[in-house]
């Protein structure tokens, strides 16, 4: 009962700060976003009363009910028939990126393979197990990011190690795309990038959407079916992702923005109950773990302007589409309003896409990690 009241507690009190238009509250949830929030708080309070409820029932309640959930209804949010509206150039210009995120690791990992950072700390240390969930967080948000996390079984302090440098690159990496998309022009002319049309615009849901009940219902029989006959969590996964896919693209009037919004609630949700399993006293921190997320940020960015001067493409789609993938759903459109406010609904498209395929990247990940190098 105690850890139900502590995840009740954290999700709403996260829930509503979010949304307070405060500014002092506003300027917290600038720099510790709602998702870390939600992690901290029932790790804070655990440790207050001095409890452990890491293996309380409610992680297994989690793991088969509200992860699945969450990426039915993450996954029902992408239109695949509005995708073609960018154009297949800025998705190329995204999926290599996204690409790149996933296979960099254990291409820098045989770089540096008889160094002590790989085999002591990538590999003795599990620290390998932190690259994952972090694929799933810049290319698929934190929906992938908890999947991951439970698929490579990334330990707590690793874990929260991720969550804290995480946070403080997006954040540094946020300000430098929103410069460098203010640089457009004079790097389309450094680049020699001719091909500067505008993309079609986004042809809106007219009619009318199914009910929000109707839209929840339907979700959630999809996860009680899907428990029902499957017991693997990675097929799981599979399955459901393919299931949100059908709803949002064979169910004309599907209600993509309420899916949506029920995915992020439940993405707070698991992170809460995530907390309840983490110790501070586990927490460690690396330098060369750092400057190893550094490098493979910086030439995630350095990949796609190369490839955007391949398809001759315009320069800004590459802070929109790294943005799409390592800022998400709400700093990808902020970014592009700096440049061109009319292409937002595309960043938003694009940045839904990412949540769509973190997860399958970050499987890429582990596959290249346990075939290569463990």
């Amino acid at each position: 009962m105690i850890p139900v009241l502590i995840i009740s507690f954290t999700v709403i009190s996260v829930f509503f700060l979010d949304r307070w238009e405060n500014k002092h509250c506003k300027a917290i949830f600038n720099w510790v976003p709602a998702i870390l929030l939600a992690y901290l708080i029932p790790a804070a309070i655990s440790m207050l009363i001095g409890e452990d409820f890491a293996n309380a029932d409610i992680h297994w309640f989690s793991k088969t009910y509200f992860i699945p959930f969450a990426i039915v209804a993450v996954m029902s949010s992408l239109s695949i028939n509005q995708l073609k509206s960018i154009g297949w150039k800025p998705i190329a210009v995204f999926v290599i990126g996204s690409f790149w995120i996933a296979v960099f690791p254990i291409m820098l990992a045989f770089v540096l393979l008889d160094t002590s950072f790989v085999a002591n700390l990538l590999i003795h240390q599990e620290y390998w197990k932190g690259l994952p969930p972090i694929v799933g967080s810049w290319i698929g948000g934190s929906t992938s990011q908890l999947v991951l996390k439970e698929l490579v079984e990334c330990p707590e302090n690793i874990f929260l190690t991720v969550l804290v440098i995480d946070n403080i690159l997006v954040n540094i990496w946020t300000i430098l795309m929103f410069q460098g998309i203010k640089k457009t022009d004079r790097l389309n002319h450094f680049f020699k990038i001719s091909n500067l049309t505008m993309p079609e615009n986004i042809d809106e849901q007219k009619e009318k959407k199914t009910h929000p009940v109707l839209t929840f219902i339907v979700l959630l029989s999809s996860i009680l079916l899907v428990n029902n006959f499957i017991d693997s969590f990675i097929v799981k996964v599979i399955v459901v992702s393919i299931i949100g896919l059908l709803f949002s693209n064979l169910i004309k009037k599907w209600n993509i923005n309420f899916a949506l919004r029920i995915g992020s609630i439940l993405i707070l949700l698991v992170m809460a109950i995530l907390g309840l399993k983490l110790k501070f006293s586990t927490i460690e921190f690396d330098i060369a773990f750092l400057g190893f997320l550094v490098a493979w940020l910086f030439s995630h960015l350095v990949i796609m302007l190369l490839a955007a001067k391949f398809l001759n493409v315009s320069i800004a789609w590459v802070p929109i589409a790294s943005m799409a993938n390592v800022g998400g759903i709400a700093t990808a459109p902020a970014v592009t309003a700096a440049y061109e406010k009319k292409w937002m609904p595309h960043a938003i498209l694009l940045a839904i896409l990412s949540m769509a395929t973190g997860t399958l990247w970050g499987l890429l990940t582990i596959f290249l990690f346990k075939t290569f190098l463990l």
